[in-house]
């Protein structure tokens, strides 16, 4: 450029300059004019300057900018945060609050299943082929005179407790027992239970007598009356013991031995469970309660 534009006055060089800027880039609007008065001043002090001197000008070619990479937006605010979350693996607090559910969910179903298998068996055992049968037939009347046979125990769970309206401490208890445990049942599964009473001191025990005697523990009690050899009759098909004389005379004072259990009757009639001293009413009531929602007509 220097041998070129040695003769040329100052101006001239500026306005060479201006030109071969204006063959790259383009001017912005504020200089187009003066790209204009440059071409046109600057041509005739270029034609002085010989051909062999010129040397051609290579347009500057412009790099390609790389482009700005995108940041990644992530939870983590800091990287120590990321690396914690890295080292930590796929398990988390909410990982280990899901595992720990789910893992008390399957053993309480385990558990509610061994019991209520334990229950089927024990229900199935009673009905089994060797052992001896409990509840048949029977035909006795109730507090009121009414006929009350097997067929009324029918639909519904039956709780049958044999006993004698004067037994001095025995069926007294057992008889609040059998109250708190109707009670319970009856709030949980209400309408799913009949509490039966069979007196085995027929000749005191009449139906005036039960409905005087059991109004003091629950009004829903049913007492069941008969004959000696009727009452004789149920307490052999229960395999019930009692010691009641034969033959009492009048005015007589005796005590009657039996057995003092409650024996839990499933809705077709049969046998599902005894339940003895050893257990609680709340026992009792969660036993009743159990096999009434396991029963499967």
């Amino acid at each position: 450029m220097s041998r070129c534009f040695s003769g040329a006055s100052p101006i001239a060089g500026v306005c060479r300059h201006l030109y071969l800027s204006s063959q790259t880039t383009v001017a912005p609007a504020s200089t187009r004019g003066i790209r204009f008065f440059s071409t046109s001043w600057a041509r005739p002090v270029a034609s002085q300057c010989s051909a062999a001197s010129r040397r051609p000008v290579m347009a500057a070619t412009r790099r390609p900018q790389p482009l700005p990479l995108e940041q990644r937006r992530t939870k983590y605010k800091t990287v120590e945060e990321a690396k914690s979350r890295h080292r930590s693996g796929p398990f988390s607090w909410k990982a280990g609050i899901l595992f720990v559910a789910a893992g008390a969910g399957l053993l309480w179903y385990f558990e509610h299943e061994k019991q209520r298998m334990k229950r089927k068996r024990i229900a199935e055992a009673s009905k089994g082929v060797g052992r001896p049968k409990v509840g048949g037939p029977f035909d006795l009347v109730d507090q009121t005179g009414k006929a009350f046979t097997e067929e009324n125990l029918k639909g519904q769970h039956s709780l049958v407790y044999f006993g004698f309206s004067h037994c001095p401490d025995i069926c007294p208890e057992e008889l609040d027992k059998m109250a708190r445990m109707f009670d319970l049942v009856e709030a949980e599964q209400p309408g799913k239970l009949l509490p039966v009473f069979v007196t085995c001191d027929p000749v005191r025990d009449t139906p005036e007598v039960l409905g005087q005697y059991l109004e003091e523990f629950h009004p829903r009690f049913i007492g069941l009356t008969g004959t000696y050899e009727q009452i004789k009759a149920m307490c052999k098909a229960y395999r019930v013991y009692f010691s009641t004389p034969s033959k009492v005379q009048p005015g007589q004072d005796y005590l009657v031995d039996h057995s003092i259990y409650f024996y839990l009757m499933d809705p077709r009639g049969e046998f599902v469970e005894a339940l003895g001293r050893q257990h609680s009413p709340e026992q009792g009531a969660k036993m009743i309660a159990d096999h009434i929602r396991d029963y499967k007509a």
